[in-house]
């Protein structure tokens, strides 16, 4: 029984594979805060812009 236990302990096959996910996981988190934060970005942007052109087309009437 303890040969199982020792086998067990020893055995890192599925300490690798956590690891992959894991840094699977970071990715994927740093990725979402990239692409909201650059959405966030761009809508100020295009809320600006969007302001100065109804500014504009009210001033030419």
């Amino acid at each position: 029984m303890t040969k199982i236990f020792a086998q067990f302990f020893k055995d890192e096959s599925g300490a690798t594979a956590i690891e992959y996910g894991l840094i699977a996981a970071l990715i994927s988190v740093a990725l979402i805060t990239g692409a909201t934060s650059l959405g966030n970005t761009l809508n100020s942007t295009f809320s600006k812009l969007s302001d100065k052109m109804n500014t504009n087309a009210v001033n030419k009437l």
